[in-house]
């Protein structure tokens, strides 16, 4: 008896791409390829990113019409778009908003990313730059200059970038002599804060009137008077940051699963907690030297982006654009709500943050007596 093998010619690579498109798809997972790199995402986390993408995008063209000089959506629209005719409006949108915003929005975006690192790299839905101490680090530096320098702005900036990820180094030595669990950070954290805050509390009685309000404006955190030199160095920063987290994220899994586990699938669990721990640093303390220690960012943001995606995916870049539209929806209404008078973004963020602190703490409580 004679077989009979029917055949079929390969598909060509566009039709393959399309077919392995499907399949992932109709899995849930999509295949990102970017030249030789290639990764699995849940497809639930790029619908999630997508939306935040359009949240943000409205949030910012809202913020950006909204002001003493209100103007429509659509002529901001067109002004951004280079189709403006008003200089009236081209200066109040460039050279007044535009620069604020999207200051905001960098800000929260680097404290979401660095708040998922250290949530998942700790494994403690209540591990934040806030808590470790590394916005601490930032802000005693910053306030060290300010007081005993009467320091501009470069300089207090340049502070808070070498005062955020000395912080994290001596946080790391400190919780590294039996092993750097999530608790024993965390513990090491709250102890490093509390120095840094009893330090800079000695600084301002030390002050001037004049340096002492201008430090507690920006230990409050503000966005008020930010341009573009501080658009630029965080764009740059975060070009740069973000995909090496995004590389080196895959650790963060693995670590999850406990020490044991991640050194047992070839996970280097020290090195792998000292090169995130230095990211998130890094990524806490340019946000930190362009609008201060802005408040529960850092803490909600990651919270919020893993309930929107769930467990499977590292989640950064929804945690990132969940801390955009935070931070911008907050200057937003500290600006608006008590006009004229104008609020520190970090006074709404801290009225947000603060019952979702105690929220995070008596579940935890629930869960930890099994109720």
């Amino acid at each position: 008896m004679t077989a009979i093998t029917v055949t079929s010619p390969p598909p060509s690579p566009g039709e393959a791409s399309v077919i392995g498109w499907r399949h992932q798809a109709r899995h849930g997972v999509i295949l990102i390829r970017l030249g030789p790199l290639s990764t699995r995402v849940p497809a639930r986390a790029v619908l999630v990113s997508l939306v935040l993408a359009v949240v943000l995008v409205t949030s910012l063209a809202w913020s950006i019409s909204v002001g003493d000089f209100p103007m429509p959506i659509g002529d901001v629209v067109r002004e951004l778009v280079g189709l403006g005719t008003n200089p009236a409006n081209g200066f109040i949108i460039r050279t007044l908003r535009l620069p604020r915003v999207l200051t905001g929005a960098l800000v929260g975006a680097a404290f979401g990313v660095s708040g998922q690192i250290l949530q998942r790299l700790v494994r403690n839905p209540l591990a934040s730059p806030d808590i470790l101490g590394v916005t601490g680090g930032a802000a005693f530096l910053a306030v060290l200059s300010i007081v005993a320098l009467s320091a501009s702005t470069a300089l207090i900036t340049g502070s808070a970038l070498v005062g955020a990820i000395g912080a994290m180094l001596l946080i790391y030595l400190l919780a590294a002599g039996k092993g750097t669990t999530g608790y024993r950070l965390i513990l090491v954290g709250i102890g490093v804060t509390a120095m840094f805050d009893a330090a800079v509390a000695y600084l301002l009685t030390r002050a001037q009137i004049d340096d002492a309000r201008r430090a507690t404006i920006w230990l409050t955190g503000s966005l008020n008077g930010r341009g573009w030199e501080y658009v630029r160095p965080l764009t740059i920063a975060l070009v740069l940051l973000v995909p090496v987290v995004i590389l080196t994220c895959r650790h963060l899994r693995a670590i999850e699963l406990g020490d044991e586990v991640a050194t047992v699938l070839g996970v280097g669990v020290g090195r792998s907690r000292l090169v995130l721990g230095t990211l998130a640093a890094a990524l806490a303390a340019v946000a930190t030297a362009a609008a201060g220690p802005v408040a529960f960012v850092a803490l909600a943001s990651p919270q919020i982006a893993r309930r929107l995606v769930g467990e499977r995916t590292a989640g950064i870049v929804p945690a990132a654009l969940v801390g955009a539209v935070l931070v911008v929806l907050s200057d937003l209404a500290a600006r608006r709500l008590f006009a004229p008078v104008e609020l520190p973004v970090g006074v709404v963020t801290g009225v947000i943050g603060a019952p979702y602190l105690l929220w995070l703490l008596a579940r935890a409580n629930r869960i930890g007596s099994g109720g």
